[in-house]
Order: structure tokens, then sequence, then C-alpha cells
């Protein structure tokens, strides 16, 4: 299913590349093997650049849960993502915001509307979905898996950002306010390689590139293209994903 492109605000977004690098857009992955601890995320001076929002897309589900890990057992390579919420006027992080995420699973399913993209599975409607506050330094660290494709759309991971919200005795979270909405896209090269690997390529469905995609607009980091660090010396293995997204706090 497409996604139509919402309109523009204000948002800005800083990586751990350098200016330069931010210029040409795409962060080359680093090489297998690389420790984790060197992905982290870089600190409120980061070079930053402004960036639209992108569509929040039509599988979202309310009440998401407040967690750390959102697997929930599904098969796929390991992703620890690493986003660093800050104030877009001074770059300084924003502690205690809400950052969630959702998206769908190997086989392009989402939690909620499996069956969507042609395959029959356990839905317990939670699968890959869920968030955490950030930490004081700004950080939002979410366990996942990479992501799969469906019809008309590339690898991506949807994110939202909140502020003041209400942790609840179910898990979830109520009230506060949204600053942000977007998506979260992953380097083309990297996809192609883990589209090899199982259980990725039991997914027969069409895989549309990062470059054939009707949301990313080749705006790299700006447009939301995680730097990503291999966890080992194989696709399996998996990656760290981060980025710093910048929000209207005010």
């Amino acid at each position: 299913m497409s996604e139509a492109p919402v309109g523009r605000r204000t948002v800005l977004i800083a990586t751990g590349a350098t200016a330069a690098a931010l210029a040409v857009g795409a962060v080359a992955p680093a090489a297998p093997g690389t420790d984790a601890a060197d992905a982290a995320p870089v600190a409120a001076a980061a070079v930053c650049t402004l960036t639209k929002e992108m569509t929040e897309g039509p599988y979202y589900l309310d009440g998401q849960l407040v967690r750390a890990d959102v697997t929930e057992g599904k098969a796929g390579a390991p992703l620890k993502l690493a986003l660093t919420v800050v104030d877009d006027d001074t770059c300084a992080p924003i502690a205690g915001a809400l950052v969630e995420i959702w998206h769908c699973d190997a086989l392009g399913e989402y939690s909620g509307f499996v069956g969507n993209n042609g395959h029959s599975e356990p839905d317990d409607g939670t699968f890959l979905r869920g968030g955490v506050l950030t930490n004081a330094s700004g950080v939002a660290n979410i366990t996942s898996i990479y992501p799969g494709w469906y019809r008309g759309r590339c690898v991506h991971i949807h994110v939202k950002v909140h502020t003041g919200v209400t942790l609840t005795s179910d898990g979830s979270f109520t009230g506060g306010r949204e600053l942000h909405t977007g998506q979260l896209f992953f380097n083309e090269t990297i996809t192609a390689a883990m589209a090899k690997v199982s259980p990725y390529s039991t997914n027969k469905v069409a895989r549309t590139t990062l470059a054939q995609d009707s949301i990313y607009d080749d705006g790299g980091a700006s447009s939301g293209l995680l730097t990503l660090t291999a966890l080992g010396s194989t696709a399996s293995a998996g990656y760290t994903g981060t980025l710093t997204l910048g929000v209207e706090s005010s």
C-alpha cells in the first residue's frame, strides 16, 4: 500500500556524520565487526540540517507499549536503534521524550494487519511496535529487527516523538504532545545483502528500492537515512542504527 507525503514542517536532523558527509546525504556503513559503542550518537554540538516530516502511513495503532525491546520473538537480524532527540533551536538534548516506532516484520507484515502483504502468520497485535523515554542525554535505545518490505515501499521504520506523556499501569502511555512524525530509512547496499539471508529471502514480494520509493526523497540523513554500523561479519549479525531528531519543543 502506497503512502502519500504530508505537509512540510521545520524539523531539524543531526547525525554523527561530518558536515561534508551530510552535504552528500548517505553515510557509508562501518566495516563489519565495528563495536556498537562506536556508533553512539553525537553530542548536541553536532552539525544540523533541516528536513521534512513524513507521512504516518496506514498501519499506526494507538496505545503502543512503552518497552525497550519490541521484537516479541520475531525472526530477523538484530537492529539496535539509538535515536537522540534534541531541541531544534539549541540542539540541546530533550530528556523524557517518548520515541515510539512501528514497522513490518521480515515478511512485510504489520502487527494488527497481518495478511496485507499476502502472508499467513500469527497476529497478536503488538509485535515490532513500542517505544521508550529518552534518557538524560536525549537518547532512546530500542531493540528490534531489521525490517522487511511490502508492496510499493522501500524498507523503512515509522517514528513518532512525544513529550509530556503519562505512563499507564498497562504498560502504555496517554496524553502529551506529539512533536514529530517521520520515517527511518536504510542503506540500499545493506538492504540488498539482507534480502539474501533468511528469513528475508523467503519474502517473494517485489522489493521497492530506496531510489524507487515514493516517500524517501534522496535527502540522505536529512530525510531520515540511518547511520548503520555492523554488529558482526555477516548481514544476519545485524546492525546498530543511529540518528538524531531535532524537534520544535516550544
